[in-house]
């Protein structure tokens, strides 16, 4: 097997990567390229003794990004108003913050597969142990984070009842009642739903919690034509989420047979990388399970020709984790970043009145900006709040990650002009109010552009190591392989294996992973 694994940095054993370079500069060490490594805060409230903020704000936070990269994290997901700590460890409340960036891409992916034809359902939370246990190989490697109900008031059920981790074993049973026929396929079905996985490592916010939001698809086809054709189909989805959405680099590629689906017959992935830890992520993934499960739950039909058959099938999810890989990746230490295609709110207008300014006109203009600006489709909000001073506000909505902030000040009135502020790079400009909503379109596009550029330049430029394996021993566990891009670089003659030293036949990502 070839190897190819971004680079760890030799101090990321001590301190967090700066910076990773990919692929393109594998000349030096070929195939030995790795996800590199630091160490992760244990800190389950984003705890640690509290610095005194800023008192002319009364915000900020209290670790920076580069110097305790977990603490810093677990306090911009609750002072960005993200989430809020459950008193169940591993539960977070999702607040509106966060639900409207999960609505903005399950909007987008929810219309993308009903295009093809995938339709929406429900199936139950609860799962019986006999059909948990049917398909054996899937459910070992969900065994130890699967949560029971044991009891219901003070007695004991007779029969103990699973959360479901994952919905193969909660569906599959009834797939084998509605297929009778090849006119019942393709049978294309997902749901909107949560999971509960009993973590025992550090849970996270988003990254790892016992409780998570998902979408799930479960498909069945005729052929493995249409099966493998949908599983890149649902790929490319997962890929533009990221990308085109949350402004994160991924890549695509297949997992090895160590690290695919339980049960399955192959799995791809699209994986992220946050260059501050040096850690890989695996963004989302989207599973061909051949015909293992149909076997097993004995899903056939009859074909065209009167033949008895049995069914290829695919499973495929993205979670909440998504959001927790954009705040990782965008957030600086003024808060959170937004893409403005995910934020809830893409425009705050604030007033900055002065003494003996005309406060109303001010206000009015703030206003009437909003209305411009939200009757062009652009989600604006005006904070005319009298009991905060501008400053405040701007470090309440920059702590929030809101892409652009509009000023309108007595000098901004006189000119009827409105002061913009971006988020991405504190970059200032005045826009004049004639064609204001075509120059905020333009400012959007661009932020999000160049907060994908950004991520993108620092994945890139991550350090290479040749030690790879033996510095990926240790207290925080060796790397492992996270998948081998569609898109292969090219390889020079003589390329050798770095495990085997064996010829290289092909590039692999490895690394740490969440």
């Amino acid at each position: 097997m070839s190897a190819a694994v971004f680079a760890l940095n030799p101090s990321s054993l001590t301190r967090p990567c700066l910076s990773s370079r990919i692929l393109s500069i594998f000349s030096s060490y070929h195939s030995t390229s790795v996800f590199a490594m630091a160490g992760e805060s244990k800190s389950k409230s984003g705890g640690g003794k509290k610095k005194e903020v800023k008192k002319e704000t009364g915000l900020g936070l209290t670790n920076k990004k580069d110097d305790n990269f977990g603490e810093w994290y677990s306090e911009v997901v609750v002072n960005a108003d993200m989430i809020e700590y459950y008193d169940i460890s591993g539960c977070y409340i999702l607040r509106p913050w966060t639900m409207s960036i999960w609505e903005a891409m399950q909007e987008f992916f929810d219309a993308e597969i009903k295009k093809m034809k995938i339709k929406n359902c429900y199936f139950p939370l609860f799962v019986s142990p006999g059909v948990l246990q049917k398909e054996k190989d899937h459910i070992e490697g969900f065994a130890p984070e699967v949560a029971w109900v044991t009891k219901s008031g003070e007695s004991d059920l007779e029969v103990p009842i699973a959360i479901r981790p994952t919905s193969e074993t909660v569906m599959y049973p009834y797939y084998s009642k509605w297929i009778r026929g090849h006119r019942d396929l393709p049978l294309k079905l997902n749901q909107w739903c949560n999971v509960v996985r009993w973590e025992f490592s550090n849970p996270t916010p988003f990254i790892r919690s016992r409780e998570f939001l998902w979408q799930e698809g479960h498909t069945a086809f005729a052929t493995q034509e249409e099966a493998d054709a949908e599983v890149l189909a649902i790929l490319e989805l997962y890929r533009q989420i990221y990308e085109d959405y949350l402004a994160v680099p991924v890549i695509k590629g297949k997992k090895s047979e160590m690290e695919k689906f339980a049960g399955g017959y192959y799995t791809t992935s699209v994986e992220a990388f946050i260059p501050h830890t040096g850690r890989g992520v695996q963004g989302a993934t989207s599973h061909c399970l051949g015909q293992n499960f149909a076997k097993m739950f004995e899903i056939t039909y009859e074909n065209d020709k009167g033949e008895k058959a049995m069914v290829w099938q695919n499973s495929w999810a993205y979670s909440t984790r998504t959001i927790g890989v954009m705040v990782m990746t965008h957030g600086d230490d003024k808060g959170l970043v937004l893409p403005p295609k995910v934020a809830a709110v893409q425009v705050i207008v604030i007033p900055v009145p002065f003494k003996d300014a005309d406060t109303i006109g001010i206000f009015d203009a703030c206003a009437s900006t909003v209305k411009l600006l939200s009757e062009a489709g652009i989600r604006a909000e005006a904070d005319l709040r009298d009991n905060y001073s501008p400053g405040w506000k701007y470090s309440h909505w920059e702590m929030k990650g809101v892409p652009l902030r509009l000023e309108i000040g007595p000098k901004d009135l006189a000119n009827s002009q409105v002061r913009a502020v971006r988020r991405d790079n504190s970059a200032k400009k005045d826009l004049p109010m004639t064609n204001l909503v075509d120059q905020v379109k333009e400012l959007l596009n661009t932020i999000q552009k160049n907060l994908f550029d950004l991520a993108k330049q620092k994945r890139d430029e991550c350090e290479v190591e040749k030690d790879v394996k033996a510095r990926t021993k240790g207290e925080m566990g060796a790397a492992k392989t996270l998948c081998s891009p569609f898109d292969q670089p090219e390889m020079e003659d003589g390329t050798l294996c770095f495990a085997s030293g064996k010829p290289a036949k092909k590039w692999t990502y490895w690394g740490r992973s969440y």
